[in-house]
């Protein structure tokens, strides 16, 4: 079950996170904006794994969402 912050148990979702980015290296393809690093695993468990804490940098994204527009469009 995840809670307000992203965390189901655990485990941080980076994929909601506004400092998770896609690197342009392929051996490091995840990177963290906030901390300035990239990784081939998520951000949150490198984290977890250096400090034996769960990431505190974790903010949620806002999605805004499009209005569906009616009817066709040429």
């Amino acid at each position: 079950m995840e809670d307000t912050q992203g965390n189901q148990g655990n485990k941080v979702d980076c994929y909601k996170c506004v400092h998770f980015a896609v690197s342009w290296d392929p051996k490091f393809p995840r990177s963290c904006k906030l901390f300035g690093f990239k990784t081939t695993q998520l951000p949150s468990i490198r984290v977890f794994e250096s400090s034996g804490e769960r990431c505190a940098g974790f903010q949620r994204k806002t999605v805004e969402r499009k209005e569906k527009k009616k009817g066709w469009e040429a």
